[in-house]
């Protein structure tokens, strides 16, 4: 699906980056007349079939990501715990074992449907992925997340990768805790404090960002880029004298 997205924005990007020659080309040339009512017609209707075509492959995608979040119900991942040679651990007793001395869980083996690692093995520990049997067992580690802070251990939901993205644009433009996820729903405050609910890019978007700190440094624009260095050479012209 990412790449028939893909797609459909080059293609969106070549017809629209085409046109925009023609025209181009067509006003610098003095010995033809303005556009024919033809080609605005053609290029108007061009323009709606793309923005319908975008409009039905995002709805598409959308309808596929939420059955993805769907599906993940019952899975959350452990971050953070020691990892022991592949051939020898026990991923399931070790997530047992976690929830019963982190979060003062009772939990067995059989309430964990599948378990294990996730990622190729490396020196850092990798995260454990757990599904279990039962959706409240599910809400209750989640709930009780917190219960781990400051040892290293962390909980997370198991986001399809649209949700993991917009999350950790989310966190890097808003702040870590200005951010959560609950049920696969990303939540995000702003910066007036209201909670608004995101499940993509294009709900983010629509978010006003944090205004800037006082004080906080801002972005150098070309101008002023060009400007500082007859400004460093002033500067320093005046301090010789």
């Amino acid at each position: 699906m990412d790449d028939f997205t893909r797609i459909v924005f080059e293609m969106s990007s070549m017809f629209k980056q085409r046109m925009a020659d023609f025209e181009e080309e067509h006003k610098n040339n003095a010995a033809t007349p303005g556009l024919s009512p033809e080609y605005i017609a053609f290029r108007t209707f061009i323009m709606q079939a793309l923005s319908v075509f975008q409009q039905q492959v995002n709805f598409v995608v959308q309808s596929m990501d939420n059955m993805q979040m769907r599906s993940r119900r019952k899975i959350l991942l452990l971050h953070g715990v020691s990892e022991s040679e592949p051939k020898e651990e026990d991923t399931t007793q070790v997530v047992v074992q976690v929830v019963k001395d982190r979060l003062k869980l009772d939990i067995k083996p059989s309430d964990i449907k599948r378990c294990h690692r996730m990622g190729r093995v490396s020196q850092k520990a990798r995260p454990i992925l757990l599904k279990l049997h039962d959706v409240a067992l599910r809400d209750n580690i989640w709930r009780g997340k917190t219960k781990c802070k400051g040892s290293g251990v962390t909980i997370s939901e198991f986001l399809t990768k649209i949700r993991h993205n917009t999350f950790m644009a989310a966190r890097e433009r808003f702040g870590v805790n200005q951010c959560w996820t609950r049920e696969g729903t990303i939540y995000v405050l702003d910066s007036k404090g209201a909670r608004h609910r995101v499940t993509s890019m294009d709900d983010l978007e629509k978010i006003e960002p944090q205004p800037p700190e006082r004080g906080a440094a801002q972005p150098v624009t070309a101008a002023a880029g060009r400007n500082a260095v007859p400004r460093a050479r002033r500067a320093a012209a005046a301090s010789r004298k």
